[in-house]
């Protein structure tokens, strides 16, 4: 009897989202996966605050020993179940991702495959434009409607100018609903920021509750909040109605505490302090955000003064490549999914193009981030349907292989022996 395949889901979906401007630390996100030291239920010494205590007790919270706790899971797992010769496929989206690639090009004979959905392992140094992830975040909402996109554009300066001063601050927390009064309007900015980074990532077109309870094409209804707002009605009142769906589309938020982190991201922010370094910055032209520079010195000086470390911006691609992608993969690596959707802004630090027979992209210009991971509906549009179809029919294809290699290796094996006996 054949081997049954065992397959892997790296659990770590939830999106390495950029949740505070780019002057701060980007690349940040919500974990809600148990695959990974120091995400999840279970933590390596004992609790949050121990592990999170310091960056020793942190310092084993890396890729490449997420990855290697994989291999060791894997290989014991297996050993256990009397399953050695059961294939493994990997599935990851966002993070996930791409620690499923990485995997699959750092143990290649511990997985035969792996599907790295919205794994934007492009994002680090100067491989794609700096701009690209808030690019990307504003065309969304510009598809929507351009008034929208004005709106929050024109809303920076709005936000600056009536925070000038503390009746101003005051004003603001009362027109935002916040339980606090904000002391600076950078405050304000990042939680904004953050809101709209996140709708374009979670833009599906069905409803969801991924980071935040939201409606099906949410930005639609953000920017038709925006729009459709009485006449005489500010500018940072229309952004306030809008951002409301994303913060309180149930209804249930009484006032808003800015310090307040929804989406857990704490771990993350070490690991963009040591080696998930993607700089990020707001081109001046495309842009909703206003012009901003990603600055490496400032954003050292925040890493020293949080965690004690330095960053390593050149680490990632030296453990993992990423300069010359298509050749390093074309050459030494096989059995890979790339999806993307392009309304997802991650999409921008993600492989577009097939690389190989074997090294694929699959490409969705209606899907968000990781849609192809999410949970079936019967709501799914067709192109959804058949996206998923397309990944099972390719993963099928890889155990094919897979077992048909293992007959010819047997049959190979098994001839000098028959040779012998006769």
């Amino acid at each position: 009897m054949r081997p049954l395949p065992l397959l892997l889901i790296l659990v770590l979906l939830p999106a390495v989202a950029s949740a505070l401007a780019p002057r701060r630390f980007p690349g940040r996100g919500r974990r809600r996966g148990e695959g990974h030291r120091y995400y999840g239920e279970s933590k390596p010494f004992g609790s949050k605050e121990k592990s999170y205590n310091n960056s020793k007790s942190l310092a084993h919270l890396t890729a490449e020993q997420a990855i290697a706790d994989y291999a060791v899971l894997l290989t014991d797992l297996k050993r256990n179940l009397s399953s050695e010769g059961s294939p493994v496929v990997l599935f990851g989206g966002s993070y996930g991702g791409m620690l499923a690639a990485w995997m699959r090009l750092k143990y290649p004979h511990i997985a035969v495959g792996a599907l790295a959905s919205s794994a934007p392992i492009l994002q680090f140094e100067d491989i794609v434009p700096s701009t690209i992830f808030y690019d990307l975040v504003s065309n969304d909402f510009k598809r929507e409607s351009l008034s929208c996109f004005q709106t929050i554009k024109d809303s920076w300066k709005a936000l600056d100018d009536q925070g000038n001063g503390q009746e101003g601050l005051l004003k603001l927390s009362k027109t935002f609903h916040l339980c606090q009064t904000i002391k600076t309007t950078g405050e304000l900015s990042d939680w904004l920021s953050s809101a709209y980074s996140y709708l374009a990532m979670v833009d599906y077109p069905t409803a969801s509750d991924f980071l935040m309870p939201l409606p099906g094409n949410p930005i639609k209804e953000v920017c038709r909040k925006i729009d459709n707002q009485p006449e005489g009605t500010s500018i940072l009142e229309r952004i306030y109605a809008g951002v409301n769906i994303y913060y309180n589309y149930t209804g249930t938020v009484d006032c808003f505490d800015l310090n307040d982190d929804p989406h857990g991201m704490g771990g993350w922010d070490w690991q963009a302090c040591t080696e998930m370094v993607m700089p990020m910055s707001y081109s001046e032209d495309m842009s909703m955000f206003p012009a901003y520079k990603f600055d490496y010195t400032s954003y050292e000086i925040d890493c020293i003064n949080n965690f004690g470390v330095r960053p390593r911006p050149q680490w990632i691609t030296t453990e993992f490549g990423g300069h010359n992608i298509s050749l390093v993969l074309e050459r030494f690596c096989s059995n890979i999914i790339f999806f993307n959707g392009l309304l997802d802004p991650w999409s921008g630090g993600g492989v577009l193009k097939n690389i190989s027979e074997s090294v694929i992209a699959i490409v969705a210009p209606l899907g968000a981030h990781h849609i192809d991971l999410r949970p079936a509906t019967k709501d799914d549009p067709d192109w959804l349907v058949r996206l998923r179809e397309s990944e099972l029919e390719i993963i099928s294809g890889w155990l094919l292989d897979y077992y048909g290699a293992r007959r010819g290796t047997l049959f190979q094996r098994a001839t000098p022996m028959e040779s012998a006996a006769t």
